[in-house]
């Protein structure tokens, strides 16, 4: 490491000299800045990006002891060479802060990370410092926790996807949200554990990767396949490009795209709840105010059902119950293309219903009767219905028969919040019907 300035400033030029071109490309081609003192502390290697952060070429700096009057004040330099030449002999790398000065006057923060040198007998020949600006490598820590954070306690999931659309890195959070051991996911193709809503999900991920990430956080629907059997979670994505900081040119070589997510999924589910329930009590609002205004009460019975309908069932069947305890069709909505409820005529023939059939158990006792079947079964309702909720009519201590609202296959069974509704519905119904001599009904 020893040398003066012009043997050591030339050496890296001069061609023929064993290593010299070497070592010059490889101080000069670092990201850092880097310096080198002997044991006397002379500067003997002054790198590029040195030169670029101090303004000092090298030229000017090697040959020089120390600092003092030139990159460093006078009343720092000592101290500053004094801690540095302390590093020769401690074990490991340290680390300094400190300013020196640029070429045009300026002061720079700069931390260091310096490791002593011995030469081939062993003893202190001298020592490396590579340092940058501490603004710098505060901002390159700050990037490096805020990684290490992410991928251990977040509160939301990230994963990293590669280029090829396969997880690199997953965190705590993504991996119980997705139902995975963390390294299962890795390498992987994200249809191994999404099923519906993957092809969404991948074409979000290419978009990002080809234009950039979307404005605004999106709720993307999944089916997500993991040791707990499938499961339907909305995910609140928000996405990243991520892309190499070292490519040159003006577009950058992409790394992949940073995934993050949380589960809302209770918080949908809960906002549908009550977009529902505003929806249908509005529309029961409106059916009492439409229904007020018709004379015929059969009729006013049949605008209540039209409104009852919107969003809630495909069909409606209302069967009047005769004074033997049979069921007679009297309002029914059109077995083919959508239509109003509507009056049907039969004659008064009862309808053949087999005694399990889910009009009669509702008949026979004072609750609904919820039921599904396939398609086609045969119980006197349109072809194409696949679930089934069946109420009494009831009103002054007599049962009017029974109301029956039909949803296709395409749609869910009838849970235990719709009942309600339809009990609202069908008291509604059956005080108007009531008012009709024909729907007297068996007194019970």
């Amino acid at each position: 490491m020893s040398g003066s300035a012009s043997d050591t400033a030339d050496t890296a030029r001069v061609p023929g000299v064993p290593g010299a071109d070497l070592l010059a490309a490889l101080l000069d081609g670092m990201d850092a800045a880097l310096c080198a003192l002997d044991a006397t502390g002379t500067v003997t290697h002054w790198n590029r990006e040195a030169e670029r952060i101090l303004g000092w070429s090298a030229r000017e700096a090697v040959g020089r002891r120390g600092f003092d009057g030139w990159a460093a004040r006078s009343a720092d330099a000592e101290d500053i060479l004094a801690g540095l030449l302390r590093s020769m002999t401690a074990p490991g790398r340290q680390v300094h802060e400190f300013a020196l000065l640029r070429k045009d006057g300026g002061r720079v923060l700069v931390r260091t990370q310096t490791a002593g040198v011995r030469g081939a007998d062993g003893r202190p020949a001298g020592v490396y410092l590579a340092f940058g600006e501490v603004h710098v490598q505060i901002d390159l820590e700050r990037s490096i926790a805020l990684s290490e954070a992410l991928f251990a306690d977040a509160a939301w999931g990230v994963v990293l996807v590669d280029v090829d659309l396969r997880p690199a890195v997953v965190n705590g959070y993504a991996a119980r949200a997705l139902g995975v051991a963390r390294g299962s996911l890795l390498g992987r193709p994200l249809g191994d554990v999404v099923g519906p809503g993957v092809e969404e999900l991948e074409a979000a991920l290419q978009h990002v990767l080809a234009v950039g990430p979307p404005a605004e956080p999106a709720d993307v629907w999944l089916t997500l396949r993991g040791a707990r059997g499938e499961r339907r979670r909305c995910l609140r994505c928000g996405f990243v490009r991520l892309a190499t900081p070292f490519a040159e040119g003006p577009e950058p070589v992409p790394l992949g795209v940073g995934w993050l997510f949380q589960d809302v999924t209770d918080a949908r589910l809960a906002e549908q709840d009550a977009d529902r329930l505003r929806f249908r009590w509005s529309q029961l609002h409106r059916a009492s105010a439409a229904a007020a205004e018709c004379e015929d009460p059969v009729r006013a019975a049949a605008v209540l059902l039209d409104f009852a309908l919107a969003g809630f069932a495909d069909h409606v069947l209302v069967d009047r119950a005769t004074a033997d305890g049979r069921l007679v069709r009297a309002l029914a909505t059109p077995a083919g293309a959508p239509g109003p409820v509507a009056p049907v005529t039969t004659g008064g023939i009862p309808l053949r219903y087999p005694s399990a059939h889910p009009a009669l158990q509702a008949l026979g006792r004072p609750g609904p009767t919820r039921a599904s079947a396939a398609p086609g079964t045969d119980r006197l309702w349109p072809p194409d219905t696949a679930h089934a909720l069946c109420l009494p009519l009831r009103s002054q201590a007599r049962t009017l028969g029974v109301t029956t609202f039909l949803r296709s296959p395409s749609r869910p069974a009838f849970e235990r919040e719709d009942t309600l509704y339809a009990e609202t519905v069908t008291a509604r119904v059956a005080a108007s019907l009531a008012l009709a001599g024909e729907w007297g009904g068996p007194a019970s």
